[in-house]
């Protein structure tokens, strides 16, 4: 890659020297001050672990630390047989009751306007 094309100004570098010395000093601020601000997530992580932990002793061995594990599992149905045509794939499965995607409620939106709706006058 191409080094970039130098300026004809002049380096401060003693300029330079100081904005190095104010990045590092902002960087130890931020440092000294988090544990303050954001020290609690350790905590919260911590018990994390231990819950975690606990809960691989008490389950069988192979099963995952997580929600989802102790969640209900859910059924996985059969696919139907794939169409023979290239035409009839497009929404072949959306066309079946049981592999609907909007499986609780079908949100249907009449005409509305956003100037009706404030009551303000269509001029």
């Amino acid at each position: 890659m191409a080094d970039a094309p130098r300026s004809s100004r002049a380096i401060n570098s003693v300029h330079q020297d100081e904005i190095w010395k104010a990045h590092v000093g902002l960087e130890k601020n931020s440092a000294d001050v988090w544990p303050n601000k954001w020290g609690f997530l350790t905590e919260v992580y911590k018990e994390f672990e231990r819950d975690c932990a606990e809960l691989k002793r008490s389950s069988p061995v192979g099963l995952p630390c997580s929600p989802a594990a102790t969640e209900k599992p859910f059924q996985v149905i059969a696919s139907p047989a794939v169409p023979l045509t290239s035409q009839a794939v497009i929404g072949w499965r959306s066309s079946r009751l049981d592999m609907k995607l909007e499986k609780f409620v079908t949100l249907r939106h009449g005409r509305r306007s956003f100037k009706q709706e404030l009551g303000w006058s269509c001029v």
